[in-house]
């Protein structure tokens, strides 16, 4: 079941940076100034993300007519245009935006998010049918990280400086990442998502109980990472490479399940090579027998005595039931010339099924025609 913890890997990766809304105060205040808005209307635009949200019943529309991974894409993509086009309007790429346009971005960028929600949801429950609760739960916790995963970004690949630092750029940054980060990890995690159907389902509980260590140790290192003492005494980079480890820790469960059933696929291809072994002994033992059968028949050693025999018998078997009945008495010979039949017939099958009685054929026909 090494497909199944993949896609829930899959599945936490994307959930990882699918909180691209909870950066919004990182760059609200650069609109504000640059549009000159009231603390009324930039609540409305906090509001505005939570709006889009609203609307998230379209993907799962979506959802039942196009495949996942196409699903996927369309929500990274959705992102990308809405936190695309605020970042160029921050960058001066774009001359002007009016509140309107960028309440509808906004609402675009707060949709994209229920788009990914909804592809983690159903390969999480499709592919977890027993324990989807669970899978469920598990997934949505990492949505949390979302903040931490994009400040240790800015951090480490737009450092600031006393000189260089302001608002302006930090906010870029934040956007930049809104828009390019979701897509990059949708366009990675799509094959993936392709194989959610594929696997057998069964219930799970020892992988949870890794994965919920993991998940315990990615929170608890987040926390401590975001203090300011012990952030200033941290360089970003170490703070980024030891989430990147926390964030690869849950592939030690797929792994760890391909080599477990790799072992298994082997011992059971060893115990059937075994079993066939023992089957082609067997079935050489029988074939030496049957050909015994048959040169013993071919000699004329007694083959031909013993069908002179039987048909006798058989004859005089006929002749006495035939008597019996035109007598119109004898019940008990009756039932001995059935009863011999009976024996007959037994004899006959276990010298079918066995070539070496056949020698002791002739003094059984005897014994049954004396019966007669």
């Amino acid at each position: 079941m090494a497909l199944q913890w993949l896609i829930l890997v899959g599945a936490i990766w994307l959930q990882s940076i699918n909180g691209t809304n909870s950066n919004f105060p990182a760059y609200s205040s650069e609109f504000k100034r640059l549009l000159s808005l009231s603390q009324l209307q930039l609540n409305n635009l906090a509001f505005a993300s939570d709006a889009g949200k609203l609307l998230g019943f379209i993907s799962g529309v979506v959802s039942s007519h196009l495949p996942l991974w196409l699903v996927l894409l369309i929500g990274s993509l959705l992102g990308l245009v809405g936190y695309g086009v605020q970042y160029l309007f921050l960058s001066d790429h774009i001359p002007f935006l009016s509140y309107g346009i960028v309440f509808l971005l906004t609402v675009l960028s707060g949709n994209s998010i229920c788009w990914i929600n909804t592809v983690c949801y159903m390969i999480t429950i499709s592919t977890f049918p027993f324990d989807r609760h669970v899978a469920v739960g598990l997934t949505t916790s990492y949505i949390g990280l979302s903040a931490e995963i994009y400040t240790d970004l800015v951090s480490v690949f737009f450092p600031s400086s006393p000189s260089s630092s302001s608002p302006t750029e930090t906010a870029k940054a934040y956007l930049l990442l809104n828009s390019v980060s979701p897509l990059v990890v949708c366009v990675f995690c799509a094959p993936i998502v392709r194989c959610a159907n594929n696997g057998e389902s069964r219930r799970l509980e020892g992988g949870f109980v890794v994965m919920f260590v993991i998940t315990i140790g990615t929170g608890i290192f987040a926390v401590i990472s975001s203090f300011g003492k012990i952030a200033r005494g941290l360089p970003p980079f170490v703070v980024v490479i030891g989430m990147g480890v926390f964030l690869m820790a849950p592939l030690a469960v797929p792994l760890v399940e391909n080599v477990m059933e790799r072992f298994q696929k082997k011992c059971w291809l060893r115990r059937q090579g075994r079993i066939y072994d023992v089957g082609v002994v067997e079935g050489g033992g029988g074939e030496r027998a049957e050909e015994g059968r048959k040169e013993e028949e071919e000699s004329g050693g007694g083959g031909s005595f013993e069908v002179v025999e039987e048909v006798g018998v058989k004859e005089r078997a006929e002749v006495g039931r035939i008597e019996v009945e035109e007598s119109g008495g004898g019940a008990g010979r009756c039932e001995a010339g059935v009863e011999e039949v009976g024996v007959k017939e037994m004899v006959k099958r276990s010298l079918e099924g066995s070539g070496g009685l056949l020698h002791w054929s002739p003094c059984l026909l005897r014994l049954g025609s004396l019966a007669v």
